[in-house]
């Protein structure tokens, strides 16, 4: 009996546990298994790899083949598993030996990679968690060279990419060598250049309050709903919040591409320092919106995280999609169970929404265009809920814009420079006292951070009382406070912090 065992990393939600592939070789009857937990498409590798290495001039080992994945509860899928699965058929058949390098050990590796029939090396999905996972136990890493950027964005320096299989067994071997991949990570450059040259805050005419609002949200993380009629600016303010926001760090960088890798978007070199945006369409579902389906994907708030989740027409979502949102707006996760497995996605998103007033979208207007009544009104203001408006932090009303105000010059609106200037003003101090956006502090912190001074206490008290404010409403309204202060560069938070953060909560207001 001949025996060979070659590692590789399952793909578990953000995870990436080791797994061993084991390949035994044994007298008897030709027979190819598989076991140890493989979906229908780790089943189907038995063909592929068996052309692979016909292809490539092995020798396809006669007998009975058993190959199996450890650990054996752990659900294994996806096309990852053909390159240690034909590597380990070659060790323990020895037609391929594991040679030394100048008298010292190998050193320990890790192999990915889906084969073509002619040996040819595949991309395999969701392989940045694994590279991360291998650069902690410092494994070296072989991949298809389609996946050597993703992986040397996890482990630059053990990366080896390689385009056949027999580049694999030279490298193994030790009559060849795979150079190691070093692909150049992308640079920080500030502000995408997409949100410079083509989305400026400039580009919306008017709607002074609304920027406001949209800076305010962008300084301390917080969630923002807009209300106004069809075409008066709200979709655009959405799309420029990305431009406001400070460029991600490494860390938050790497947590967002593994996110994307895991996902049906894929990871991608060029938007590795990007904001986030993401505009699910009204029609989508919970698990669509949240995450699941049958390998617990990732959903739109997970690929959202530290960017911008768009939710326009928010009326017109199902009340369970909408409902769904209430938990990942506290805890800044979504878990996603499964009768197969549980897994968490980091959400930490900042929420804009944008809605009408009405059906018709004319209530307001002055020109009197609304024809609905006030109970047709009721029930469409009604399919968001309260607690959900009760955790969006901003609730800002916007007019219709007047004609003469898009004959204004574009050089005299503000620009996204000047407004993401100040944000990034804002969060370096809060980054300095408390070490998170104002939007994510908890309420011992909102009790230490965002205390207003003796007036500042009168009117916030005062507007409990005539608001009839929840405690959840009234600890958000003081991270607004502390927000605008850090905006305006004021210490303390008073009476001017405090009454502005209650004039942008106007759906407050509406219920006196």
């Amino acid at each position: 009996m001949a025996f060979a065992r070659v590692a590789c990393r399952a793909q578990v939600g953000l995870g990436a546990p080791l797994v061993q592939v084991e390949v035994s070789l044994a007298s008897g009857l030709p027979t190819f298994s598989i076991v140890g937990l493989p979906a229908m498409v780790v089943r189907e590798a038995k063909e592929r790899v068996r052309a692979a290495l016909v292809n490539s001039q092995f020798e396809f080992p006669a007998g009975r083949i058993t190959v199996n994945l450890a650990p054996a509860d752990l659900p294994k899928e996806g096309g990852r598993f053909d390159l240690p699965i034909a590597l380990g058929l070659l060790l323990a058949s020895r037609q391929v030996s594991s040679a030394p390098r100048g008298g010292h050990t190998p050193p320990l590796r890790e192999f990915y990679g889906e084969l073509g029939l002619t040996g040819e090396l595949k991309a395999v999905r969701g392989l940045l968690p694994a590279a991360a996972q291998a650069r902690r136990a410092g494994s070296e890493i072989i991949v298809p060279r389609a996946n050597a950027a993703e992986a040397c964005a996890g482990a630059p320096e053990l990366v080896r990419a390689a385009d056949h299989l027999l580049e694999v067994c030279a490298h193994v071997a030790g009559t060849g060598t795979l150079a190691a991949a070093g692909a150049p990570r992308a640079a920080h450059t500030g502000l995408p250049a997409a949100a410079l040259v083509r989305l400026d805050l400039a580009d919306v005419r008017g709607q002074l309050h609304a920027k406001r609002a949209l800076t305010v949200a962008a300084a301390g993380g917080h969630s923002l709903l807009m209300i106004g009629p069809p075409g008066c600016g709200k979709s655009m303010l959405a799309q420029r919040l990305p431009g406001l926001l400070p460029p991600l760090s490494d860390a938050e960088a790497l947590e967002v591409a593994a996110i994307a890798s895991v996902s049906t978007v894929g990871f991608r070199l060029e938007s590795l320092t990007e904001r986030p945006f993401r505009a699910p369409h009204h029609s989508s579902s919970t698990p669509a919106l949240v995450g699941g389906g049958a390998r617990a994907r990732p959903g739109e708030i997970s690929l959202a995280h530290h960017g911008v989740l768009f939710l326009d027409e928010l009326p017109e979502f199902a009340r369970p999609v909408l409902e769904a949102l209430r938990e990942p707006l506290e805890t800044g996760t979504a878990s996603v169970a499964r009768a197969a497995l549980t897994t968490q996605y980091p959400a930490e998103f900042q929420l804009v929404a944008a809605m009408n007033p009405c059906p018709c979208g004319g209530l307001g207007d002055p020109k009197g265009s609304c024809r609905c009544t006030p109970a047709t009104v009721q029930r469409y203001r009604t399919r968001v809920s309260g607690p959900l408006l009760d955790r969006l932090d901003l609730q800002v009303e916007m007019p219709r814009v007047e004609a003469g105000e898009f004959d204004t010059p574009a050089g005299e609106e503000a620009g996204s420079a000047v407004a993401a200037a100040a944000v990034a003003r804002a969060r370096e101090l809060q980054r300095a006292r408390q070490g998170v956006c104002n939007a994510r502090l908890t309420d011992a912190e909102v009790h230490r951070w965002c205390a207003p001074d003796l007036p500042g206490r009168r009117v916030l008290d005062l507007a409990m009382q005539r608001l009839r404010l929840s405690g959840r409403a009234r600890q958000r309204l003081l991270k607004v406070a502390r927000t605008i202060a850090d905006l305006d560069g004021r210490p303390a938070i008073g009476v001017t912090e405090v009454s502005e953060a209650v004039t942008l909560r106007c759906l407050d207001r509406a219920a006196l």
